[in-house]
């Protein structure tokens, strides 16, 4: 067995070091023989590519947050129940923007016009004020969200890239607009990086030809129609939504040029190359190209080696969820506590279980079968779900034990709940075949202590549930 690892491992290496040596060679010596073609076709574009990339990496990122606070239910709940205790609104904004690292949060409620920032309320929007037609227009879209450049409302001075995200209510209803600001000038340090990296000029044009983003070595006219060589292309450049084409600098160098519109910002990315200078940046292509390979040829062998010595383990990882009731494994609970957890300190929540064991189950087995006993399992689940939230976690635990994780939820509450999935399923029938069997529960109940561990939480509520039953069964026990 060993002796075939070795093997394999040898052969991929081969496999890998020849893949990239070839394609990185092929490269190099078809950029050598047509450099122009190289530089025009491939590598502007590629730098292009990369920036467009990054730029909408952190813009899908920023979606993200934008999504996550128009439906989290602290910010509908607080704008339904009347903006009452606007520092709560204020505090949850702060968090977002500390936590978050952007340059702003902010929320403007529909009903009172106010716009919420991190340092308070800053103003009400007005339809009669021009700054505040980008609200407006979110309002009647029905796009849920979109990405505008303007300056920030706090700041006038500043000029930010907004995701602005519509909030609705539980049936739909507009109610407001949230989201995030993302500092422009985290553009332009990408502009930097690629040209420090890469030797070539790279700036930004709006739709009027004018230079609205460059690095720190750009030069000349900020219009592009009265830029040296590129400006009789301007028009071309402004009509088209990417191209690439060559220009003569007075100075007798050979520019190629690379376009593309950047529809989110409606900006257009401008990229240009000497000539002269590519010889040098293609052999030191060459040989990161190799290193790089190299890199990745010993990743991918380390990876390979964990994989296979770990594939069992791995598949077993993988299933996380019980097939019999659909709810949440062992594996998977682990996970989700500690989530749960982390957010409940964050934000200073109640997290209570509830253990429950199905009464006299043994019985149900044996005088029905054990087809018989997983139906009743199986509905139990169910009944279960029909009395949790979203946000809440069942845990098939083992057996005829469940696990119902309730986050934001007082020890009160939570009995209250359980009560409820007591009685529900004292009340149930379930149907097998011609027999119509009816069970009980017992439920324990813990509410998390600080800095408690999972198994010290899990035994508190098992106590309680061997309270339960000890006291009869069919009730519900809370622990100290």
């Amino acid at each position: 067995m060993l002796s075939r690892k070795i093997y394999f491992a040898a052969a991929l290496a081969v496999l890998l070091i020849i893949g990239f040596m070839a394609t990185s060679l092929i490269s190099y010596f078809v950029a050598h023989d047509s450099m122009s073609d190289y530089l025009a076709e491939e590598t502007l574009p590629l730098t292009s590519d990369n920036i467009y990339s990054e730029i909408r990496r952190d813009l899908l990122r920023s979606i993200l947050i934008s999504s996550l606070m128009a439906h989290d239910t602290f910010v509908r709940d607080w704008t339904l129940s009347g903006e009452e205790n606007p520092e709560a609104i204020v505090r949850y904004l702060s968090e977002i923007r500390q936590k978050h690292e952007t340059i702003t949060a902010f929320f403007v409620s529909d009903r009172t016009r106010n716009y919420y920032h991190p340092d308070g309320i800053i103003k009400q929007v007005d339809a009669d004020d021009p700054a505040d037609s980008w609200y407006f227009r979110i309002r009647e879209m029905n796009d849920p969200y979109e990405i505008n450049i303007d300056n920030d409302t706090a700041d006038r001075q500043r000029v930010n890239i907004f995701i602005n995200y519509r909030v609705n209510d539980y049936q739909g209803n507009f109610i407001g607009v949230t989201g995030i600001g993302l500092s422009v000038d985290a553009v332009a340090d990408l502009i930097a990086s690629y040209q420090k990296r890469y030797g070539r000029q790279i700036y930004f044009v709006d739709r009027d030809g004018k230079v609205v983003l460059n690095g720190t070595d750009f030069s000349g006219p900020r219009q592009l129609h009265e830029r040296a060589g590129i400006g009789r292309h301007a028009t071309q450049v402004l009509t088209s939504p990417g191209m690439s084409f060559t220009y003569q600098r007075p100075d007798g160098h050979t520019i190629h040029v690379n376009t593309r519109l950047i529809s989110e910002f409606d900006w257009y990315l401008v990229v240009e190359q000497d000539e002269h200078a590519a010889e040098t940046r293609i052999r030191n292509t060459l040989i990161a190209n190799i290193l790089v390979s190299l890199a990745i040829t010993i990743l991918v062998l380390t990876v390979a080696h964990f994989m296979v010595r770990g594939y069992q383990r791995r598949l077993e990882e993988m299933a996380t969820t019980d097939k019999l009731t659909g709810a949440a494994n062992r594996q998977v609970f682990d996970m989700i506590f500690d989530h749960v957890i982390k957010t409940a300190r964050r934000r200073n929540e109640a997290v209570t279980l509830i253990t429950l064991d199905i009464d006299h189950f043994k019985e149900v087995n044996d005088n029905h079968g054990h087809q018989a006993g997983d139906q009743v399992i199986r509905q139990i689940a169910d009944v279960i779900r029909q009395h949790t939230r979203d946000t809440d976690t069942l845990c098939r635990w083992g057996g005829e034990e469940f696990l119902l994780l309730l986050s934001d939820c007082s020890l009160a509450n939570a009995r209250e709940r359980a009560e409820s999935i007591r009685a529900a399923i004292n009340s149930e029938i379930i149907q097998v075949g011609n027999h119509a069997i009816g069970v009980t529960v017992s439920l324990g109940l813990a509410e998390y202590r600080h800095n408690e561990d999972m198994a010290t939480f899990i035994s508190r509520a098992d106590k309680a549930l061997y309270a339960a039953k000890s006291r009869g069964r069919d009730q519900v026990q809370c622990a100290d």
